[in-house]
């Protein structure tokens, strides 16, 4: 992390939810600050469906035992639509109700199926906005940027008694070394991306990534920076010691949930494709037809704020 002016002081600390963060201390005013963050990650081939589950949890309909529930506390507390106490609002509740799932469905099947079922019902777009629609308005207009089915998607795990919590961090997507011969090769060109996606608690397997967006799950590109119970608690902390005028960068890339996510549309709907000619959607298999490549990939990120006074910032 390379940070200008470069006259100040870094610590790093943790959040209450164990996420890193850099508290930057400066003493003297500036009208400038850039930071620029490099990133090496080996991107090696996963499986996201490598995990087992516990007995108890193979079917859904579980109940999580009472010490573990006491811990998911906060991740089992339903999104509150308005911010006044009510609760999901009337469409998230009646989206969960018209969702049917069979007796005896098998938590993976239905995992899968909660996931595609939101990806089909809301459209991706570019939103430059910051912040994170309510689960409502994302079903009222059926559409947003990848942060907003996410939240969505947590919204109607809880409700549906489901530990989830909200995960922003990079979307590394890259071509594949051979050409397919059952399915889409995946993107034609490697790219990189701001990303948000969602994390469900499921006992034995942990937390599992779901990402909405594409309606796949979480695999190798997807790089986590952080994952807190609401989208407010992942988001950048900026403050000073007097008050200051900000204004972020233009630049799609700038920020956590505040950009949009250009690129999806290039490669979701090819590795959307493979995973539904896979012959068994949930098995292990289905997960190996996320076309990858081994490598190592640079990422990097700026952001340029004017007339930044002396004080902090936490990332």
């Amino acid at each position: 992390m390379q940070v200008e002016p470069a006259d100040h002081f870094v610590n790093w600390q943790q959040d209450a939810f164990g996420n890193f963060l850099a508290r930057l201390v400066f003493p003297r005013r500036a009208r400038s600050l850039t930071l620029t963050i490099g990133l090496i990650a080996d991107l090696k081939v996963i499986n996201p469906f490598d995990f087992f589950i516990e007995p108890y949890a193979e079917h859904i309909g579980f109940d999580y035992p009472k010490a573990l529930a006491e811990g998911l506390k906060p991740y089992l507390r339903p999104v509150d639509e308005e911010g006044e106490g009510t609760g999901p609002g009337d469409l998230s509740e009646a989206w969960v109700k018209n969702f049917s799932v069979a007796p005896g469905t098998r938590t993976i099947d239905f995992l899968v199926a909660l996931n595609r079922a939101v990806n089909a019902d809301v459209g991706y777009r570019v939103r430059m906005k910051p912040g994170v629609q309510t689960p409502d308005l994302t079903q009222r207009t059926g559409i947003g940027s990848c942060r907003d089915p996410a939240w969505l998607l947590v919204s109607i795990l809880r409700q549906l008694g489901l530990a989830a919590r909200f995960v922003p961090g990079y979307l590394v997507q890259l071509t594949s070394g051979v050409e397919a011969l059952d399915g889409p090769s995946g993107p034609a060109a490697d790219f990189t991306d701001l990303h948000a996606w969602t994390e469900v608690y499921i006992p034995g397997a942990g937390w599992i990534g779901l990402d909405p967006t594409s309606g796949l799950f979480a695999g190798e590109g997807h790089i986590p920076l952080s994952a807190t119970p609401h989208p407010d608690s992942a988001a950048p902390i900026t403050g000073a010691t007097e008050p200051c005028e900000t204004t972020r960068s233009p630049d799609p890339v700038v920020g956590h949930r505040q950009s949009g996510c250009p690129g999806r549309e290039r490669a979701f709907p090819r590795l959307a494709a493979a995973q539904r000619t896979a012959p068994d959607h949930h098995s292990r298999r289905a997960a190996a037809v996320q076309p990858r490549r081994r490598g190592h990939r640079h990422v990097a990120r700026w952001l340029h704020l004017s007339r930044v006074t002396s004080g902090w910032a936490v990332l």
